[in-house]
């Protein structure tokens, strides 16, 4: 079987900056944001707390007038 190289899809997340402690309920369980902290909101609608350098470093604004939503597609390995 022949190995491939795959990328991820980028992805579009909706988030807030919290300016108060605040414990999210994530998959994983309950974890805390500190006051700056982005709270996320993933495709799925699980949420999570995300400090601010790394949502810098790993998101950016998305222009409304350019972004159409997609439904979401499984994949998988067919026979």
């Amino acid at each position: 079987m022949k190995k491939s190289k795959f990328r991820r899809k980028p992805i579009v997340v909706e988030a807030y900056q919290t300016d108060k402690e605040v414990i999210v309920e994530t998959l994983e369980g309950p974890l805390r944001a500190a006051p700056g902290d982005w709270i996320i909101t993933g495709i799925r609608g699980e949420q999570y707390p995300c400090k601010p350098d790394v949502f810098e470093e790993t998101y950016e604004p998305v222009d409304d007038a350019h972004y159409v939503e997609h439904d979401l597609v499984a994949s998988g390995t067919f026979n």
